[in-house]
């Protein structure tokens, strides 16, 4: 009893032990298939061929996900190809998964620059500082981080310029809609006054003539009917000096 005890022990220790050589195994061939295609893509990357470099690259981290360096390296074929935001996030992972202080260095650096061709000047100015923290004496790292630096100090004396020509825009049409109010505001007042002046005639026509023009018809009315008296009295006296000769 005591002997099958002893070999059924025997045996799991035998069995562990084959377990974990099969898993170092499998780990290890996994390892040589993940520097492999590494190896390929880096001849594709020579040949300028970036496309296929980043498919042989892909197919590293198949076999193995946590290869920071066919992380790294994805990130730089798609960097060739100007995709910078999708390189920026293969860089970023390459980082955080990095123990390497001069792999992680570069990894920020390449960051940097991606985030630089994306237009994202904070960001990559950080990323810089980041490189700079990790391996100070990078002379590449400052340059590029003077740079994106500059460009921002560029960007954002272009956007205040930019707000002050649209706010003095915004100026001149206030200004162009005020002068059109207060010319409305006078056609308005002088549309007013015409009509005003307008019934004032009117009433004035309607309420006759003035006392003066009456006057002077009246005048003229009595000097008319002066003459006409006159003239009456001239006619009688005709008659009575002329005297009718009858005929027989």
């Amino acid at each position: 009893m005591r002997h099958e005890i002893e070999n059924r022990t025997i045996l799991q220790k035998v069995s562990f032990l084959l377990f974990c050589a099969l898993v170092f195994l499998s780990l290890t061939l996994n390892a040589q298939n993940d520097k492999k295609y590494i190896r390929q893509g880096n001849k594709e990357y020579g040949k300028n061929n970036f496309p296929e470099s980043e498919i042989l690259y892909r197919k590293a981290i198949d076999k193995n996900t946590k290869s920071p360096d066919a992380l790294f390296n994805i990130g730089d074929a798609l960097y060739k190809q100007n995709k910078f935001e999708e390189a920026g996030k293969q860089f970023i992972e390459n980082i955080n998964q990095n123990e390497d202080k001069d792999k992680k260095a570069d990894g920020l650096y390449n960051l940097g620059n991606s985030l630089l061709n994306a237009k994202k000047l904070p960001e990559s100015i950080e990323a810089y500082k980041g490189s700079l923290k990790v391996r100070p004496g990078s002379k590449e790292a400052k340059y590029n981080l003077a740079y994106a630096q500059d460009l921002l100090v560029k960007q954002k004396e272009q956007e205040k310029q930019q707000q002050q020509n649209k706010d003095s825009k915004k100026d001149d049409q206030k200004k162009d809609q005020k002068d059109q109010k207060d010319q409305k505001d006078k056609d308005q007042q002088k549309d007013q006054k015409n009509s005003q002046d307008q019934k004032q005639q009117q009433q004035k026509q309607e309420q006759g003539i003035s006392k003066d023009d009456a006057q002077r018809l009246l005048n003229a009315l009595a000097n008319d009917e002066k003459n006409v008296q006159e003239k009456v009295k001239l006619a009688k006296a005709s008659k009575e000096k002329v005297r009718t000769v009858k005929n027989w």
